[in-house]
């Protein structure tokens, strides 16, 4: 008599094809977004300005909405660094997630317990950071580019006293090659102050092995990364606390 499946105990094929079970259940979602859109957009009008005017510059002067991250982190940083630095990290910060991500829980599912650090460190820079500057820069940022309060009128002729200064000059520095020497010291400061935390917090979560099996390339590329994300938090503390303009200041960079 021949034994059944289960007696033998072979492997369930718990698979399924992705067409149609996949690809039909996208194209219905696909289908009732769309209508969707489509009756939004027939009842609903734009919120479309009067026609654009060469003699007349709105104040302020915002980019779309997408781009107004960008625009609000002119206000703290240099423009070379806000403008093509911080976008161009953020293009290889994406770039090299498969080489950085060594884990392959979650691959194909969504798992929080499993991916929880990756999950933290995308909402972390997006929806905190990223959108943050979003919704400063379209509700806070009125003529100017002055800050305002919901619920304040947004003043044309509203003066504001910034006394923008720099971190050597803030704490008493006058001579020109000793604030640059601060600020190299500062910069440099930073960033192994922040690779030194790093490392003791992965060595406390993920453990030694973790680290070795992770090598010494991913870690430093990763913790580069993190230190550049987090510096528009601290750099948007001193501007809005001290209004410090620049850390490092010289002739050729500013930082």
């Amino acid at each position: 008599m021949a034994e059944s499946a289960q007696e033998r105990k072979l492997p369930v094929d718990d698979k399924i094809h992705t067409w149609p079970h996949l690809v039909r259940m996208e194209f219905l979602v696909a289908l009732f977004v769309l209508i969707g859109l489509t009756i939004w957009s027939l009842t609903i009008d734009a919120p479309l300005e009067e026609p654009a005017n060469p003699t007349k510059t709105p104040n302020p002067s915002k980019a779309p909405w997408y781009f107004l991250g960008l625009q609000e982190m002119l206000v703290y940083f240099d423009p070379w660094h806000a403008g093509v630095v911080l976008p161009t990290l953020i293009i290889v910060g994406l770039v090299v997630i498969p080489f950085i991500d060594t884990n392959p829980k979650g691959n194909g599912y969504y798992c929080f317990k499993d991916r929880k650090w990756e999950i933290l460190t995308f909402i972390f820079g997006f929806h905190i950071l990223w959108v943050v500057t979003i919704i400063i820069g379209t509700f806070f940022r009125g003529p100017g580019w002055n800050l305002f309060w919901p619920w304040q009128f947004w003043d044309t002729h509203k003066v504001v006293a910034l006394t923008n200064v720099d971190l050597p000059y803030l704490l008493g520095i006058r001579s020109y090659w000793v604030a640059a020497a601060f600020g190299l010291f500062a910069i440099g400061a930073y960033f192994i102050g922040w690779m030194g935390f790093f490392y003791w917090f992965v060595l406390k979560v993920k453990g030694k092995d973790f680290l070795e099996r992770w090598g010494m390339v991913r870690f430093n590329i990763t913790g580069v990364i993190l230190a550049v994300m987090m510096s528009l938090p601290a750099k948007m503390f001193l501007r809005l606390a001290f209004n410090v303009k620049y850390i490092l200041v010289t002739p050729w960079i500013n930082i």
